[in-house]
């Protein structure tokens, strides 16, 4: 006999037996089922076995803050762990699925299974969609900085399963869950880290040529959609901004991490020549105008990497460190005479 457990905007009811959970589907079938031998979380009204009373629910109200077009995501629990190198830790239920980028995996339960996918895994496989549209999704990705593949993380088990995802570089893991944000979020390239199942990782393209040029993230950037949860993952320190109608905040080009839709991004020049050539901020600044969210970083990953590409040894030799007075006969003195 199956156990069934039913799931309502988030809320698990279960197990069923066979009989309740066909009175279950008869009396609420918006919402989706699992049973043990399902590779996911179907919709109710989708199994055979749970009778014709299983009628499907209407269609989502024109304002849904689900993007169209993209299924429902799966409801995960989640944990940031960490203050400087920080990793989330997502528990999983029953089917559910987590995906994540190559090589973000730090550990995971043995009853968690790993695929690799063409593209984000933001469609059920078998769901629609040829193998054009995945060779066009995976496209998608590499033209934003990600690889070819998804790798998606499916709890087999019973009980709950963990699964945990690193970040690349020293930061933090930003969790936003997408149905709060208008079902969209422009980030900058790389910035995805891991996710529900049916959340889309699609292109950003700057209409504008000088913010394409000189915005610090060139013409292409991500587009997240979905109504799940994403974890973003950005340099140092990350802060979140409000802005209003027409309100308009001057930013470093390489720290904006992300922002709604609905904020125009655009650049300026950082004031006169002097400014220009002797500021240090280089030439120009993004402009972010509301109505919207933004979120900036403090620390870019460029700006991180020029600062230890200065600092380290130009010939190749053990330093003694900045401001070191032995200096080059310190390097002689450790036996490092190579010139």
């Amino acid at each position: 006999m199956s156990q069934w457990y039913f799931s309502y905007q988030g809320e698990r009811t279960g197990p069923f037996e066979d009989e309740q959970a066909r009175a279950q589907a008869a009396s609420n079938s918006n919402g989706h089922v699992w049973r043990d031998g399902f590779a996911e979380w179907l919709p109710i009204h989708s199994v055979p076995e749970l009778g014709a009373a299983a009628t499907p629910p209407p269609p989502p109200a024109p304002n849904s803050s689900s993007a169209p077009g993209l299924r429902r995501s799966d409801e995960i629990d989640f944990r940031i762990v960490g203050e400087d190198m920080q990793f989330v830790e997502i528990e999983l239920d029953p089917g559910e699925t987590a995906i994540a980028e190559a090589g973000a995996l730090m550990m995971k339960d043995a009853s968690v299974r790993m695929d690799t996918v063409f593209g984000d895994g933001s469609a059920a496989e078998g769901a629609g969609g040829g193998f054009m549209d995945k060779v066009l999704s995976a496209g998608k990705r590499v033209v934003t900085g990600e690889s070819l593949f998804t790798t998606m993380f499916t709890h087999e088990g019973q009980g709950k399963a963990h699964v945990s995802f690193a970040a690349p570089f020293p930061g933090t893991v930003l969790p936003i869950k997408l149905s709060d944000h208008g079902g969209r979020l422009i980030c900058q390239k790389d910035s995805f880290l891991a996710g529900a199942r049916g959340v889309s990782v699609g292109i950003h393209f700057q209409r504008k040529v000088m913010t394409g040029l000189f915005g610090g993230e060139g013409f292409i950037m991500q587009k997240l959609e979905g109504d799940g949860w994403v974890f973003v993952h950005g340099g140092g320190t990350m802060v979140e901004r409000e802005l209003g109608a027409g309100e308009r905040i001057d930013v470093d080009t390489g720290c904006v991490m992300a922002y709604h839709d609905t904020v125009d991004m655009d650049v300026r020049p950082v004031g006169g020549v002097k400014s220009m050539f002797f500021g240090g901020e280089g030439v120009f600044l993004a402009t972010l105008t509301g109505p919207g969210k933004v979120w900036l970083q403090s620390l870019p990953f460029s700006r991180m990497a020029g600062r230890m590409l200065a600092a380290a040894p130009q010939t190749g030799g053990r330093d003694r460190g900045e401001g070191s007075v032995l200096g080059g006969f310190g390097n002689l003195l450790g036996g490092d005479n190579r010139f």
